[in-house]
């Protein structure tokens, strides 16, 4: 653990956000297996009277690290955008944000499988798709909570899952995540490339948005292809809320993939960009974030916030936190396993 190299800062903002996750590591079912909600307990007891000014002490004497497959890191950034939005429906500002449809169903009533879909003609099928929805699958029930002034703004904003509404009066909206549609994301950037659109160094946010606006009608028509929709809810309170339920932290929390890290889990990652190698805490979940050492570091709002996000892909090594005696536990249940 102390060979990892953490640092004073990184550990106090870590430890802030593990005191946020704490709750919920104490009740909730650990998907990827590794845990046992009593495993935390001694840790988020601690936690709670913790100083932050001896937080690396806290990682050093409650934790043993383990790499989770491969342990060979790919790290992309997200923020919380700031775009231009009305409450209601005005000239300059005619994109919908949707809420959540009543109709958007987690499980086939039919058959109990679990999947998201709908109800039509008597039939489960599959939700509407992207296209579906912008041509008007949704329109006329009243679901806009808002109304976005660009449609490329309000994509990305779908990307990073929640975001601000900056209205014409001044004032602000904060909107947050609420559900998706089921299916599946589709990264426009890997199309650009793979179709030679986007050349060296132009694969970042920045680099598709200005492709993009450039190519109006091509734009229009790859941002269908990403079929994943999200739905969103009026945040009111602190936010945004990460997978967890709970407020992310901006430069400590990262989205992982919950089959593979625990949320709530900290993570350490040594990467090839300096600004994102620390210690993060796993309290997100993300629709392109796929597999053991995948994960998105969110930077939180603002113009530096986004040129970081925006830039950021990292590779080099990922390891998790697991509560002192997990890994022992682990290692006699599998060798038990093999017998």
């Amino acid at each position: 653990m102390t060979s990892l190299g953490i640092t004073p800062a990184s550990a106090a903002k870590a430890l802030a956000a593990f005191q946020i996750s704490c709750p919920s590591l104490l009740r909730r079912s650990d998907a990827s297996g590794l845990t046992q909600p009593e495993d935390w307990s001694a840790a988020c007891a601690a936690a709670a009277r913790w100083p932050a000014s001896q937080a690396e002490a806290f990682f050093q004497g409650y934790f043993e690290t383990a790499e989770v497959g491969a342990g060979e890191a790919f790290a992309t950034g997200y923020f919380e955008p700031q775009i231009l939005g009305s409450r209601v429906r005005r000239s300059g500002y005619e994109v919908p944000v949707y809420a959540k449809p009543a109709d958007l169903l987690e499980v086939n009533p039919l058959t109990g499988e679990k999947g998201r879909g709908r109800l039509e003609n008597g039939d489960y099928v599959l939700y509407y798709d992207r296209a579906q929805i912008a041509d008007g699958a949704l329109a006329g029930r009243g679901l806009e909570i808002g109304w976005a002034a660009d449609p490329i703004d309000l994509f990305f904003l779908h990307i990073q899952g929640s975001g601000r509404l900056l209205l014409p009066d001044g004032g602000v909206m904060r909107i947050g995540y609420a559900g998706q549609n089921g299916r599946d994301y589709v990264g426009i950037g890997r199309l650009m490339k793979e179709r030679g659109l986007l050349g060296p160094g132009e694969t970042s946010m920045q680099g598709i948005v200005a492709w993009l606006r450039a190519h109006p009608e091509e734009g229009r028509a790859i941002m269908r292809e990403n079929k994943s929709y999200i739905f969103f809810r009026e945040l009111t309170g602190p936010g945004p809320i990460g997978a967890m339920g709970h407020p992310v932290t901006p430069r400590a929390t990262i989205a992982a993939d919950p089959n593979f890290v625990p949320l709530g889990a900290p993570v350490f990652l040594a990467v090839d960009k300096p600004v994102a190698s620390g210690l993060w805490v796993a309290q997100d979940t993300g629709g392109a974030i796929k597999g053991a050492n995948r994960f998105d570091t969110f930077w939180g709002a603002g113009a530096e916030a986004k040129r970081i996000a925006g830039g950021m892909q990292a590779n080099g090594d990922a390891y998790v936190l697991l509560p002192k005696g997990t890994v022992s536990r682990l290692n006699s249940d599998y060798a038990a396993s093999r017998r």
